[in-house]
């Protein structure tokens, strides 16, 4: 019976550690962006005006300036609004990361 005891509490004491040793999360990159620069000239700039540079934009589109200076402007909302953006826009298949650098850079147009 000393054995059993012995078990159980070997297995109750190792239960919490096997709990704990579950795959860590990814660590998320910090916002880049000169990366979202890059990306909004490859999927943005057909529509909107992304830089001081550009001068020209689909009619109605509002330039990133514009987004940025809204008084509801977010970065972290606006991220999580292009992983699925509304249908106006290109199929693009952007990853989390992507997503923040965009914004980031869109943030810093204020």
């Amino acid at each position: 019976m000393k054995p059993f005891l012995l078990y159980g509490a070997l297995s109750l004491g190792l239960l919490p550690q096997l709990a704990l040793a579950q795959e860590p999360e990814p660590k998320m990159s910090r916002p880049d962006p000169a990366k979202g620069a890059q990306l909004a000239q490859r999927w943005c700039a057909a529509c909107h005006i992304v830089s001081k540079d550009q001068t020209r934009a689909t009619d109605g589109t509002r330039s990133f300036a514009a987004i940025a200076q809204g008084a509801d402007f977010n970065v972290e909302k606006l991220a999580f609004f292009l992983l699925d953006p509304h249908p106006v826009m290109p199929n693009m298949t952007l990853s989390r990361d992507e997503a923040r650098d965009i914004a980031a850079y869109i943030g810093r147009q204020k």
